[in-house]
């Protein structure tokens, strides 16, 4: 959406862009609120300065999500070198000692053994990779013996260190009836899907957050660690409405959780389902991260920018002077923003719980390399769709034998970030309830 400059791709095959480009005036209204209460703006929260607020960037080519399927395997379907089987489910890996020779499946009913003739890259997630080492012998021994797992390879990183970022809906009544909520009926949901199938335009073109920020919780924090979606509408997931009436709403949490939790097979049939253990807020650093999350954003969305717009709180609507109030209000209404991670991850030598080498390989075995978000250290500060793309990217190089691309371009951090949480004095100031 920006063209190509030191930090973008132009003619790559992944497209972005921002929606509607903002037509609603609440999301300039959302970025005023950032400004009012002291906090920079921000022209591309993907290139040079991170931190701030700004218009939102979404992987949509007209009209359409531009999936990984679509931008990267839908071109190539026609190669003599590439087979797609569909509908098919990978039990296990095949092993002869240390080094993968192939993948056992099911395809309709029918087993069937592929044998690889160089190496086997897995790519099914910080949830089915883990499994699918766990379920073929590699893992923590004493875990595989207990599921009843015959033990290829100890190796006591795989399934843990998973870290997810979570998220809640902060939302207002809107005292102009220009949200989405007026959309929600039938008819208009009509209009809108006829527009979007005839030339793939309007509502249905855009994911509906565009306008977002980055900002740090306090001070001495180097790089943000809060992250907003905003959306015009008060709603939930399943496409409620949240009351009657016109609302907004920011999906926010904090973005570097500290807790870490672990996925484990429970048995050796694909049918058994996995015991998975986010241990989500169990650090008090954790709790303090939310604490603060949740009243800098109520600070933001009652700053002047919002006066013309902003209603009655709907949630939290609770007292902020109790801690207690605050996480008995979060462990009842926060959801997981879908960013599971970092189950087999890459490491140094001496680290017991690294999976990986730098190269993706499985550390002690031949012929085996993971490729998605299972191999990030810690989770993304951000939404996990494109570094995951960055990743495979650099994986493909590497497997390849490219020489890796350099790069030494600037990057914007607070100058200041030791001793202040926002660039300026907001307009008005945070409440204590």
């Amino acid at each position: 959406m920006h063209g190509a400059n030191e930090y973008r791709g132009g003619t790559g095959p992944i497209a972005t862009c921002n929606g509607n480009n903002m037509q609603n005036p609440l999301y300039r209204a959302f970025i005023k609120a950032g400004e009012d209460a002291g906090y920079p703006l921000t022209d591309d929260y993907n290139g040079y300065q991170q931190e701030g607020f700004g218009a939102m960037h979404m992987t949509v080519k007209d009209g359409v999500r531009c999936s990984t399927a679509l931008a990267y395997l839908k071109p190539v379907l026609g190669r003599p070198n590439l087979t797609l089987r569909k509908n098919a489910v990978v039990e296990k890996i095949v092993f002869d000692g240390k080094a993968a020779t192939g993948v056992q499946i099911t395809q309709n009913g029918q087993h069937e053994t592929i044998i690889a003739d160089t190496e086997i890259i897995l790519s099914a997630g910080s949830i089915g990779t883990p499994t699918l080492l766990q379920r073929s012998g590699v893992g923590p021994a004493a875990m595989l013996r207990q599921a009843g797992i015959d033990v290829v390879h100890d190796l006591p990183g795989v399934g843990e260190n998973l870290q997810d970022h979570l998220e809640v809906y902060f939302q207002f009544r809107c005292k102009q009836p220009i949200t989405l909520n007026a959309k929600l009926n039938w008819f208009r949901k009509f209009l809108i899907g006829s527009r979007w199938l005839i030339n793939r335009s309007g509502l249905g073109a855009t994911n509906h957050f565009e306008s977002c920020a980055f900002i740090r919780s306090a001070a001495g924090i180097r790089w943000p660690n809060i992250q907003f979606h905003f959306l015009p509408a008060a709603m939930r997931y399943d496409g409620n409405a949240a009351f009657d009436g016109h609302g907004f709403q920011v999906h926010v949490g904090p973005n570097k959780p500290t807790s870490r939790g672990s996925i484990k097979i429970s048995g050796t049939n694909m049918s058994d389902a996995p015991d998975i253990r986010f241990n989500y807020m169990s650090t008090e650093r954790d709790r303090d991260d939310w604490r603060a999350c949740l009243k800098l954003t109520r600070e933001i969305l009652t700053q002047p920018a919002m006066d013309a717009y902003r209603g009655d709180e709907i949630q939290p609507a609770i007292d902020f002077a109790s801690n207690d109030t605050i996480d008995a209000w979060v462990r009842q209404n926060v959801e997981s923003a879908y960013h599971p991670a970092c189950t087999c991850k890459i490491g140094s030598s001496d680290d017991p719980l690294a999976v990986l080498e730098p190269n993706c390989c499985i550390r002690g075995m031949r012929n085996l390399r993971v490729v998605d978000s299972s191999i990030f250290p810690t989770v993304t500060n951000g939404n996990l769709n494109a570094p995951t793309i960055m990743a495979a990217e650099k994986a493909a190089d590497i497997i390849r034998g490219r020489v890796p691309l350099k790069s030494h371009s600037k990057y914007w951090i607070d100058k200041k970030w030791g001793e202040r949480q926002r660039v300026g004095t907001p307009i008005r100031a945070a409440e204590t309830n």
